[in-house]
């Protein structure tokens, strides 16, 4: 299970639901859900608008902390194996 692989890597002081990491975490397992509920219910139009919510909500908690905390920016964007963001 990716979710308690994960979670056990964030440090003990992080392990709390109001962490960047935590959330986007959440909201990156939100996105799988719903994208594979996506590919068999193709004309589900709430879901699709519900799906682009969150991932304008992730995107921005991204953004935040890649302008807080590089660091800790590339190391979650590596955990999760998400597309690092093109920069304007």
């Amino acid at each position: 299970m990716v979710k308690n692989s994960f979670i056990s890597v964030i440090p003990q002081e992080e392990k709390n639901k109001g962490s960047v990491e935590f959330q986007v975490f959440s909201f990156t397992n939100k996105i799988q859900r719903l994208t594979s509920h996506l590919e068999l219910h193709k004309k589900d139009y709430l879901s699709q608008i519900g799906l682009r919510k969150i991932l304008g909500k992730r995107q921005r908690l991204l953004a935040y902390l890649s302008k807080k905390n590089r660091v800790r920016y590339k190391k979650l964007i590596d955990q999760l194996d998400i597309r690092e963001p093109k920069i304007r």
